[in-house]
């Protein structure tokens, strides 16, 4: 069986088909609802005709149903505006509150410089820079009383979003309920209303306003579905995952496109198990947009013993093929680079492509378990970005407007083959496509860029490593490369040089991706849209500021404590790693 004759059973008709069943027949899929668990099941039952193992999973989840909220401008005129009470928003008092609104941009920490919003209500962008939840939380620490968030797309767009400011990364526990939790009401109203209060706010006159929030929050049960196609003789999988709960109305792109994908590749997939080395396990997800990740993150809490040593990589489908798109997107962690990239140049060679380091959004779960991941897809240009205030999953996004000619599907028949290639390549090469010198230069950049502050903690000896980490993976990589060579060409005879190197990869990995890509480590997750995750190794966001303090106060000795505790993490993960590959190397040499 080869990769060609794969592709040509993907059918984006089939895909076509199951969304057009999913919008018609279960529409406002939230989590906790009667047709977010029809939801489930539909997938659960779509998979099984499909000849694949399937089932639902029912957990109990912090949701929240939000409703319509009600706004008034009441200087310096006085105006009602249609708004949404944004999930997991506080509720008001039956009177509400009002206060002076101050413009705040994006809503990110730089953007509150010069600005005094202790008592007051801010008005943000409501962007992915920060998301939602980030921006709430700092308006939050910064003393706002409340948070309005205008919508994204262009400038005459009236479409009223829905959304969560939900900072917890799934259920929340003893220890971060009370710290991580929103603290103040959140509305979303349409960018047209946006922008005249934005215009207003920069006239230089006061500007006030009145809201009150309408929000149900509270525990449900909620379901997610989890569908297997087992390889023969191995234990190892891929896990494709995406939420299948979603806002209210049609939600085509937001995730119905993503599930029927899903369907569609475990359909084909099944058909030739027996050619997989690795199994593939599908994840439909839930509490991604009501609660915050609920769904994968559970999903890795409970599996942990079997993930732990056997998941591969974790590939995510959350709207594709969006109606304008024409750039393809990637987002990976490096090891992962250099494999789909030479898939996407080979499949899509008239498109233009880019990459971004993969962060912990969307259900990015598996970080802290030590797993890398792959999020591809259609993408605006960045000259429409700009037009559309950076709205890169398109103006309608969290709204009723998510509807069905949102999908292009010729597009989608390209996704299909780009997708159906990287689970073939990631399912039966002998050596998994992964090669760790791109990690160990990302770690390099990004602590010579620390090097300054980073005196202060004694990380030139963490550089060094990072040095030789890259070294060092120089020569696994070209080892593991002329080992695919053999196995490309039938010149090895079995597999213990490729499970010897799997393994090798594997554990990597686990020892990187959770030093790179979270603050918090191994054993938890960072809020939503956390700041220090725009930024490679986020444990040691905070060294620049470090170098700016008074050397001599309390603020900066604890600080310090702190930083150095978090640089010995990242060395001993690096030196770790460094052992694991040359004892690897000694092994095949």
């Amino acid at each position: 069986m080869t990769e060609e004759a794969v592709l040509k059973e993907l059918s984006a008709d089939n895909v076509k088909a199951h969304v057009e069943h999913i919008i018609s027949e279960i529409p406002s899929r939230l989590a906790g609802s009667e047709n977010g668990r029809r939801m489930a099941e539909y997938s659960r039952d779509s998979l099984r005709e499909a000849g694949v193992e399937a089932a639902v999973h029912e957990l109990p989840g912090l949701v929240s149903y939000p409703h319509e909220a009600e706004l008034r401008l009441q200087a310096p005129v006085e105006m009602a505006i249609q708004a949404n009470t944004l999930g997991h928003s506080l509720e008001t008092l039956a009177d509400g509150i009002s206060g002076e609104l101050v413009y705040v941009a994006s809503g990110g920490f730089a953007d509150y410089e010069g600005k005094d919003v202790v008592g007051k209500i801010t008005l943000s962008e409501l962007s992915y820079s920060p998301a939602r939840h980030e921006k709430q939380r700092i308006a939050g620490l910064k003393g706002s009383t409340g948070a309005i968030m205008m919508n994204w797309g262009h400038p005459e767009n009236d479409a009223v979003p829905f959304g969560s400011v939900k900072p917890v990364w799934g259920n929340p526990t003893r220890k971060n309920y009370g710290s991580e939790m929103p603290t103040i009401p959140c509305i979303g109203i349409a960018r047209t209303a946006g922008l005249r209060l934005k215009e207003m706010c920069e006239s230089g006159k006061p500007v006030r306003v009145w809201f009150r929030t309408h929000v149900e929050n509270g525990w449900r049960p909620v379901q997610i579905t989890v569908g297997e196609v087992p390889a023969a003789k191995s234990d190892d999988f891929v896990v494709v995952g995406g939420h299948q709960d979603s806002w209210y109305g049609e939600a085509s792109t937001d995730n119905a496109a993503g599930n029927a994908c899903f369907i569609e590749l475990a359909r084909v997939f099944n058909m030739h198990r027996e050619a997989l080395r690795r199994g593939l396990v599908f994840g439909f997800w839930t509490g991604h947009e009501t609660g915050t990740m609920i769904g994968s993150s559970w999903f890795v809490d409970r599996n942990w013993d079997r993930l732990r040593p056997h998941m591969c990589a974790y590939f995510q489908i959350d709207q594709p093929a969006l109606t304008g798109t024409t750039r393809w997107g990637a987002s990976s962690n490096a090891e992962l680079k250099r494999f789909h990239q030479a898939i996407e140049e080979r499949l899509l060679p008239n498109r233009q492509h880019y990459w971004r380091r993969a962060a912990k959004n969307g259900d990015a779960s598996f970080f802290g378990l030590g797993v890398p991941m792959l999020h591809g897809e259609g993408s605006f240009t960045e000259a429409e970005l700009k037009q559309t205030a950076l709205a890169n999953l398109g103006w309608w996004h969290h709204s009723l407007e998510c509807t069905m000619d949102k999908l292009d599907w010729n597009w989608m028949a390209d996704h299909l083959q780009v997708y159906g290639a990287y689970l073939w390549e990631l399912c039966t090469a002998p050596v998994l496509p992964f090669e760790f010198v791109s990690v160990a230069e990302q770690f390099s950049e990004r602590l010579q860029e620390l090097a300054v502050p980073g005196k202060a903690v004694a990380l030139d000896g963490v550089i060094d490593r990072a040095k030789t980490l890259g070294e060092t993976a120089a020569r696994f990589d070209e080892i593991a490369e002329s080992w695919r060579e053999r196995y490309r060409s039938g010149q090895a005879g079995d597999h213990g040089a490729a499970d010897v190197l799997n393994e090798c990869m594997k554990r990597l990995s686990r020892l990187l991706v959770p030093v790179q890509s979270t603050a918090i480590g191994t054993y938890g997750h960072d809020p939503y849209g956390f700041t220090p995750q725009t930024t490679m190794i986020p444990a040691l966001y905070d060294l620049p500021e470090l170098g700016r303090m008074d050397e001599d106060s309390a603020e900066s000795w604890m600080l310090r404590t702190e930083l150095v505790r978090e640089r010995n993490r990242v060395g001993d993960a690096l030196a770790d790693a460094n052992w694991l590959l040359e004892e690897t190397i000694a092994k095949l040499t």
